[in-house]
C-alpha cells in the first residue's frame, strides 16, 4: 500500500505596506543643514508649503531677513539652530533637542556646503580641509547622527543629501577639484549608507543642482560671453531659481519614495556647463 506523504502549509509571508501615492510630508519632522539661506532655505519652503509639521534650519551663521519672513508665513512651523556640522556632538544636541522639542525627527538633509573655485596648484591646505569638513565630513556625521536617532525612535527615516552637477563634470570656466571632489564624495557615499542602513528601511539619497542663483552665483550671468555660453551648451537659458530644487527633496523626503534610495537625482536643466 502505498504511503501518503503530506505536503507543508505554504507559509504566508506579512503583506506590504500599501504604497503612498501622494507626495507631501504632513505630519513629518524635517532638519535641514545651511538653511538659513540661498538653497536650504529654499528646500524649507518647500517642505512647509508641502505639509511639513516642522522645520529645523541647521546653520552656523545668523538667521536674515529672508529666513524670518519664511518663519512669519509658518508660525511655529520654522526654527533656527545654532550647528557646526563639522563638530559632531554640535550636530547630536541639535538633534537631540529637535526630539525634545517635536516629539520625533522624520527627515534630515545635509545641505550645508562651501564653495571655491580656483586652480588646483593655488589652493592652500587651509583652503581644501574647510572645503572637505564642511561638505563631505559634515555630511557624514549629519547622516550618522540622522540615522542613529532614526534608529533609536524607529522611524522609517529619510536623509537626502545636496550634492552637485560638479561630482559628475568639471565646470570649465572656474573648476575647483577640491569642491567638485568632496561632492562626488557625497555620491558614493550615500550609495554605501544606503546599503548599511536598508535593514533598518532608513533611505538615503541625493541632489545634484546645477547652476542656482544663489549668493555664491551672482557672477555667472554677468560674465560678458554669458549669453554665448547658453547658445553653446545648450538647455535652459537661464539659472535655476533655489526653489525649483524643492521637488526633488520633498519626494525624497515623502513616503512616496518609500523604495528609493541610493540614488542621485540631478537637477540641472540639461545646462552643459555644470
Amino acid at each position: 500500500m502505498a504511503s501518503s506523504t503530506s505536503v507543508p502549509e505554504p507559509t504566508s509571508t506579512p503583506a506590504a505596506p500599501k504604497p503612498v501615492q501622494t507626495i507631501q510630508l504632513d505630519g513629518k519632522v524635517i532638519a535641514i543643514t545651511g538653511a538659513n539661506r540661498g538653497i536650504g532655505l529654499a528646500i524649507a519652503s518647500s517642505c512647509l508649503s508641502n505639509g511639513a509639521s516642522r522645520v529645523y534650519s541647521l546653520d552656523i551663521g545668523a538667521a536674515g531677513d529672508e529666513f524670518n519672513d519664511l518663519a512669519s508665513q509658518y508660525p511655529d512651523k520654522l526654527s533656527a539652530l545654532s550647528v557646526d556640522v563639522t563638530n559632531e556632538s554640535s550636530i547630536t544636541a541639535a538633534v537631540d533637542r529637535i526630539i525634545a522639542e517635536a516629539g520625533a525627527i522624520h527627515g534630515m538633509v545635509c545641505n550645508a556646503g562651501r564653495t571655491k573655485h580656483k586652480a588646483a596648484l593655488d589652493f592652500t591646505a587651509e583652503e581644501v580641509g574647510e572645503l572637505f569638513g564642511v561638505n563631505l565630513y559634515g555630511t557624514f556625521y549629519t547622516a550618522r547622527v540622522a540615522a542613529r536617532a532614526f534608529i533609536k525612535l524607529g522611524i522609517k527615516g529619510s536623509i537626502v543629501c545636496t550634492a552637485s552637477m560638479a561630482s559628475y563634470r568639471p565646470n570649465k570656466r572656474v573648476p575647483s577639484a577640491p569642491y567638485g571632489a568632496s561632492k562626488a564624495g557625497i555620491r558614493n557615499m550615500v550609495h554605501t549608507l544606503a546599503l548599511e542602513w536598508a535593514p533598518h528601511s532608513i533611505r538615503v539619497n541625493s541632489v545634484s543642482p546645477g547652476l542656482v542663483k544663489t549668493a555664491m552665483t551672482y557672477w555667472v550671468p554677468q560674465q560678458a560671453d554669458w549669453a554665448q555660453q547658453l547658445e553653446y551648451y545648450g538647455g535652459m537659458p537661464r539659472l535655476a531659481e533655489p526653489e525649483e530644487l524643492g521637488g526633488a527633496y520633498v519626494y525624497l523626503l515623502s513616503d512616496a519614495a518609500s523604495y528609493t534610495t541610493s540614488v542621485d537625482i540631478p537637477v540641472n536643466g540639461v545646462i552643459g556647463i555644470c
